[in-house]
């Protein structure tokens, strides 16, 4: 297992995209690269759900995956929460045991 890389999962509002996307493209030095995709929550708390979700029983959120060098998690951490503050954004961190590309 190579223990300097991990996994950053950050699960957000739709209406924070823009924000979060823009805030990682620009980051210094640059992220090797993520993946979002469209996913939807289920959960106890629908408070701040529109009507079509509360009726559906799920509320539409955006995925980001990227992996990173450990080191810079805590530091990429701490901007995003001190530059975006985007409310109800869940993150999580997993090791990663190997990574790699197909050329």
């Amino acid at each position: 297992m190579d223990h300097n890389l991990c996994k950053l999962t950050l699960v957000y509002p739709v209406g924070a995209e823009d924000q979060i996307l823009e805030f990682l493209l620009d980051s210094q030095p640059p992220l090797p690269g993520f993946t979002s995709v469209r996913v939807e929550g289920h959960g106890e708390n629908f408070d701040e759900a529109s009507s079509r979700e509360k009726v559906r029983g799920r509320i539409e959120r955006r995925m980001l995956f990227v992996v990173l060098e450990r080191a810079r998690l805590q530091s990429l951490l701490a901007e995003l929460h001190e530059r975006i503050g985007v409310p109800h954004l869940a993150y999580w961190v997993e090791p990663v045991e190997t990574f790699g590309l197909f050329k």
